[in-house]
């Protein structure tokens, strides 16, 4: 019989969420991950298996809490061009009070981690689809209510959306300046009038 686990699951991966984002994935030992989660190796592996499985949980609960709620709204909100606008004015707010530049766990880790074939880029390409799909749900709920013309096409303006996000996430990062962020919003926001 399987003892049971002997520790908060949703605190220790807010401590791996922490140790992915100030570190990186390349960048965080299995060491500095049992250090952050004050799990000895052999409890970590018990419970994610590796270091990778860590990652895949920390990065669902990294989604779940910062991500997800903000991108669930946009397509029920009363005018979801609105809302996607606010949301990019969000991020440019977080970047520029972000005063470790630590961006955005997920995009830093399609940067980092996309490039190269390994275990955890299905799950960063998962949570991207993840962003594409909301923001077409919104943009579809904008056209449906004539916030966006007929002839625009919410797969492509959400493709631009996404784009867009990560790019300023990136660019926050070594320029968190609020006129050139604010700059990028206001253009991609122009493609949806």
């Amino acid at each position: 019989m399987a003892r049971p686990r002997e520790f908060d699951t949703a605190a220790v991966l807010d401590a791996a969420v922490d140790c992915f984002w100030n570190l990186g994935y390349a960048s965080a030992s299995v060491r500095d991950l049992s250090d952050a989660t004050q799990l000895a190796l052999p409890s970590l592996y018990n419970a994610f298996e590796d270091k990778s499985g860590l990652f895949r949980a920390a990065l669902a609960r990294y989604f779940d809490r910062n991500t997800r709620p903000r991108l669930e709204t946009l397509a029920t909100a009363r005018s979801p061009r609105k809302a996607i606008r606010a949301f990019l004015m969000d991020l440019v707010d977080r970047a520029v009070s972000d005063r470790r530049r630590r961006g955005c766990l997920l995009i830093n880790s399609a940067v980092e981690l996309t490039s190269r074939d390994n275990e955890v880029t299905p799950t960063i390409r998962h949570y991207l689809a993840r962003m594409e799909g909301y923001l077409r749900s919104a943009l579809e709920a904008a056209r449906t209510k004539g916030e966006l013309s007929r002839g625009a096409d919410p797969q492509d303006l959400a493709r631009l959306l996404l784009s867009v996000i990560i790019g300023i996430r990136v660019l926050a990062r070594s320029r968190p300046e609020r006129p050139l962020l604010e700059s990028v919003v206001r253009e991609a926001t122009a493609r949806l009038d």
